[in-house]
């Protein structure tokens, strides 16, 4: 239940939320690690001084006996709290003031050696440390026994915690106020920028979210958005364009093919077989052919556009593949066709590649002048066939752009002349299906030169 009520908080809410339940268990982490070491260093500190205090008398005791102890070594102080000699027998012969006339530990607990902490739960002073040695000194057997003084370890180690305690709350709730006060204006951009892209609609994509002048996470989401909605818009007018163009292609021939037919129609009487061979053979059937290719064009591109065109992988003689379309091209036109072939081998759909080639040889047919120029050749980069004609050109502007679907230069790529203005956007894809690339520059004279580049992974040299 707790957790979905925490659910519903804000983004802001549950960061603070997050921020101070952080800070509280790093505090309370700390503090206990720094009360720990407080406490070991002090303890330290008194253990030492006891030991030394222990080593000092044992030393005057071996040397001179009890009587010879110097009474100096017997004071007491913050971290010494009571000194006593205990002869063999357990009597105490000498001791400090605050230091009662009985053992404050078992001699025969002490032993051989200098111990060092030794707890006593049941002394006088409470409960206190002791640090002790048995020696032997000129005239009996000692023992010497040091009470450390801890209470001031203790006293110190509490009000350190206290301090953090008290100081605990303070720190997480101005840490808890900071994390909601800098999330919720960062939000605050966040909301924005929700705001703008639910009033964004398809009629007005022109729209962008408002773009913060921090240059932060935030500032680079906005970014992102502007840079997504801008690419959206394009593909949109794209899209707008290319059913604007493609209903209009259609319309052309399926307006004669319906003329034709509402004639036959209207005038039956003039249908005879010579005229109706000839309304079929010179109109309807080239507009329906005209139709068909149409649209088998838009929908290889439609594939292309929702998951890339789907080709064959197989061995293809490229060289062989164009000499089949230098000699279709020889029989269909009177131009000079001239061929210049290496033997290569890639893999490839031959298909697909056919279709490339036949569209570049047809769009140099219907431009060139007096000459088509093919050649293939092996390079460093792979494949490069290059179809050259000596025709009117394209200017270097729109050498990009031609490639682009239903694109005409002027008269030259008029309708008339045979083209519909999606060939180059065709064989851009299948190119960039074989992993390669497609560019356009000068050819023969004013002419224009395509070049298709395969790359040399697709090679076998």
């Amino acid at each position: 239940m707790a957790r979905r009520r925490t659910a519903d908080w804000g983004i802001s809410a549950r960061s603070a939320f997050v921020a101070a339940t952080v800070v509280f268990v790093a505090l309370g982490i700390a503090g206990a690690g720094l009360a720990a070491i407080i406490y070991r260093t002090m303890l330290s500190g008194v253990d030492s001084a006891a030991a030394t205090r222990v080593s000092e008398i044992s030393a005057q005791l071996v040397a001179g006996g009890a009587a010879g102890l110097d009474p100096v070594l017997l004071a007491t102080d913050q971290r010494i709290v009571a000194v006593q000699v205990v002869d063999e027998g357990g009597r105490v012969i000498r001791r400090s003031r605050s230091a009662p006339d009985t053992p404050l530990v078992a001699v025969g607990d002490v032993g051989d050696g200098i111990r060092i902490g030794m707890p006593e739960p049941f002394s006088p002073f409470g409960r206190v440390r002791f640090s002790a040695q048995t020696v032997t000194g000129s005239d009996d057997r000692y023992t010497v026994v040091v009470g450390e003084g801890t209470a001031t370890i203790a006293s110190t180690v509490w009000a350190v915690v206290v301090a953090l305690a008290i100081a605990a709350p303070v720190v997480i709730l101005v840490s808890g106020v900071a994390t909601y006060v800098l999330v919720h204006r960062s939000m605050r951009s966040v909301d924005d920028i929700r705001s703008r892209v639910a009033d964004i609609t398809t009629s007005d994509l022109a729209e962008r979210v408002p773009v913060p002048d921090s240059r932060d996470e935030i500032g680079a989401l906005a970014v992102t958005m502007n840079e997504m909605l801008a690419r959206i818009q394009a593909g949109h007018e794209a899209q707008k364009r290319f059913v604007g163009d493609a209903s209009h292609e259609l319309r052309s021939p399926l307006t004669t093919i319906i003329s034709a037919l509402e004639v036959a129609v209207a005038h039956p009487e003039v249908l005879s077989a010579d005229v109706a061979g000839d309304l079929v053979g010179t109109t309807l059937m080239p507009e329906a052919l005209r139709m068909k290719v149409l649209i088998d064009d838009l929908l290889l591109l439609a594939r292309a556009d929702e998951r890339g065109l789907d080709i064959a992988r197989e061995d293809v003689d490229l060289d062989d593949l164009v000499a089949e379309q230098l000699e279709r091209l020889r029989r269909e036109t009177p131009l000079e066709v001239q061929g210049d072939l290496e033997p290569v081998r890639l893999t490839g759909d031959p298909v697909a590649l056919s279709r490339v080639l036949r569209n570049l040889l047809d769009n140099a047919a219907r431009h060139a002048v007096s000459r088509v120029t093919v050649s293939v050749r092996r390079d460093a980069d792979g494949v490069r066939v290059e179809v050259v004609d000596d025709g009117p050109g394209i200017a270097p502007q729109d050498r990009e752009r031609v490639f682009d679907r239903f694109v005409r230069l002027d008269s030259d790529r008029s309708r008339s002349a045979g083209g519909s203005g999606l060939g180059l956007a065709i064989v851009r894809e299948i190119v960039a299906a074989h992993g390669g690339h497609v560019s356009i520059g000068p050819g023969i004279g004013t002419g224009t030169s395509v070049t298709v580049q395969l790359r040399s992974s697709e090679a076998r040299r």
